[in-house]
């Protein structure tokens, strides 16, 4: 991570895939582990916690039964899912000295670009919980199983979403 930031980057995240599907043994180690890898790293860090591909994973746990604990860990940021399973986001507000990551483009569904009012209308119900100033909007994951145009039409409706928003605030 040290080495990302001399090269210049301005945020890494690491990702962990396997907090809330084992929320009991990460509860024995996970916040004493993330925090080892982080100390010392000298730049913004983000903690990226899912369910694991929508393409691959299909049984995943309803809401997040490992997030509360991640205010304490030394990421300056926590992202989370929230599109595909239509997350509860009132459990946002334990996090609330984080900044926050928050997906509003479902990717469950490769075939599907959603219209722009409904990722809008997601965006304002994380802002129901979250000041504007920490929240950031994204995919609810990673891309890579999406066909080319798909992904690019769900980043030019979340660029909408967001720029409709941010005009009304």
């Amino acid at each position: 991570m040290k080495d990302l930031f001399a090269a210049g980057a301005d945020v890494v995240q690491l990702d962990e895939p396997y907090l809330q599907a084992r929320a009991e043994k990460a509860a024995r180690f996970a916040i004493k582990a993330i925090n080892r890898a982080l100390e010392g790293v000298p730049g913004t860090t983000a903690l990226h916690t899912c369910f694991g591909y929508a393409h691959i994973v299909h049984n995943r746990p309803k809401g997040y039964p490992f997030l509360e604990q991640l205010a304490d860990t030394k990421a300056d940021q926590i992202s989370l899912e929230s599109a595909q399973q239509n997350v509860d986001l009132g459990v946002l507000k334990s996090l609330s000295r984080k900044t926050l990551i928050v997906g509003v483009i479902d990717l469950a569904d490769g075939s599907a670009v959603e219209h722009e009012d409904v990722v809008v209308n997601r965006i304002k119900n994380a802002l129901r919980f979250v000041d504007a100033e920490r929240l950031i909007v994204a995919p609810d994951c990673g891309m890579k199983y999406l066909p080319r145009d798909k992904a690019f039409g769900k980043l030019r409706v979340l660029a909408a979403a967001a720029a409709r928003v941010r005009a009304e605030i």
